[in-house]
């Protein structure tokens, strides 16, 4: 939407279009947060999971990650080529690679968790703290019920 344009007063009323919105723009604001470190979305996810639940193969880091499995291989060629992960073969099933976080990707990560602080406190400058958790618990209640087995 055009800046100083309003939609119809009944989306605003909406919650489905509400989100849509806040969503586009957060998205928007990870990426060039992210950018500004040489980093991508994928990237943080997988180097967190690495960093939060330690070595893993590709597959397992593929469901952690909730990241399809060709794009945890395209993801990972480019954390291995920047020397942020190592593959190994896996020595239980040498068919398999673990994956392991380098020093230099505790580091990449910690930029990037920096970058996503700041984010953060961009997208959601108009909110008080308590505000924040509010909105936080809200949105958290939303997503675990739409995420539960049908």
């Amino acid at each position: 939407m055009n800046p100083g344009t309003q939609p119809p007063a009944r989306l605003h009323a909406t919650p489905s279009w509400l989100l849509t919105q806040t969503a586009a723009h957060a998205a928007r604001l990870v990426t060039e947060g992210l950018g500004a470190v040489a980093a991508r979305g994928y990237h943080y996810r997988l180097l967190a999971a690495l960093h939060d639940d330690g070595p893993a193969s590709q597959a397992d880091l593929g469901r952690r990650s909730g990241i399809d499995r060709s794009d945890v291989v395209a993801a990972l060629n480019e954390l291995a080529a920047r020397d942020l992960v190592r593959r190994a073969p896996d020595p239980d099933d040498r068919r398999r690679n673990v994956i392991t976080l380098t020093p230099a990707g505790r580091r990449q990560l910690h930029r990037m968790e920096q970058a996503l602080d700041h984010v953060q406190a961009t997208l959601l400058a108009p909110l008080s703290s308590p505000e924040r958790a509010e909105l936080t618990r809200l949105l958290t209640v939303l997503l675990d019920h739409h995420q539960q087995p049908r």
